[in-house]
């Protein structure tokens, strides 16, 4: 191979390294394109035709440890699942993630209701069981951050092909395991709490 013949070579690697790089970009740029379109604070959208809505972008008192500590309604459409789980967490707390509640096997509904009872087994105004929140509490327990930056709270709706066979009082772990190999849809909705200094 003669000094042209390298040249040539080369040249054409740098070229093609080139393009790779201008490809890379066009797709980084189309990601970013992606997450700055995305929905608003608290209504979440998957692939699947899923969306889930919360009536508010920052808690208002009544659905945290500082108000009547009521869980809030919840918004749900295109929802074509057999059931439904929830799992509300904080990941800001300073121990990480921390489950606010769990709630499945609810039948396709369009609306949560606010105030579900923190009975294990729910008969009404839903259909559901529940398990323990980081607490160790039956039910929803709504945001209690420390003092400081506000906290995101994220609430996780699943569409399962499947009623669970897991036992009520079971805990965020659980759920998750039992959840495996059974999601057909997910979305999320997120809202912030914080305390004052």
């Amino acid at each position: 191979m003669d000094d042209t013949e390298l040249h040539i070579m080369v040249n054409m690697r740098i070229v093609t390294m080139k393009r790779k790089i201008a490809e890379r970009t066009v797709l980084i740029a189309f990601a970013f394109a992606v997450i700055a379109s995305a929905p608003s604070l608290a209504e979440g959208e998957n692939a699947n035709g899923l969306v889930v809505k919360l009536s508010f972008d920052q808690f208002p008192l009544r659905y945290t440890c500082d108000g009547e500590d009521l869980s809030p309604e919840i918004q749900i459409q295109g929802f074509n699942s057999t059931s439904m789980a929830i799992i509300a967490e904080d990941p800001d707390a300073p121990s990480g993630t921390f489950t606010h509640w769990t709630i499945w096997n609810i039948p396709p509904v369009d609306i949560v209701p606010e105030g579900i009872s923190k009975k294990a087994i729910l008969r009404d105004p839903i259909s559901a069981r529940q398990g323990k929140n980081d607490f160790g509490e039956i039910g929803y327990a709504g945001p209690c951050p420390p003092e400081g930056k506000p906290h995101r709270y994220f609430f996780r709706v699943f569409g399962l092909d499947t009623m669970l066979e897991l036992k009520e009082g079971s805990s965020s772990g659980d759920l998750k395991a039992a959840m495996q190999g059974h999601v057909l849809q997910e979305a999320v909705a997120i809202a912030s709490y914080g305390r004052q200094t």
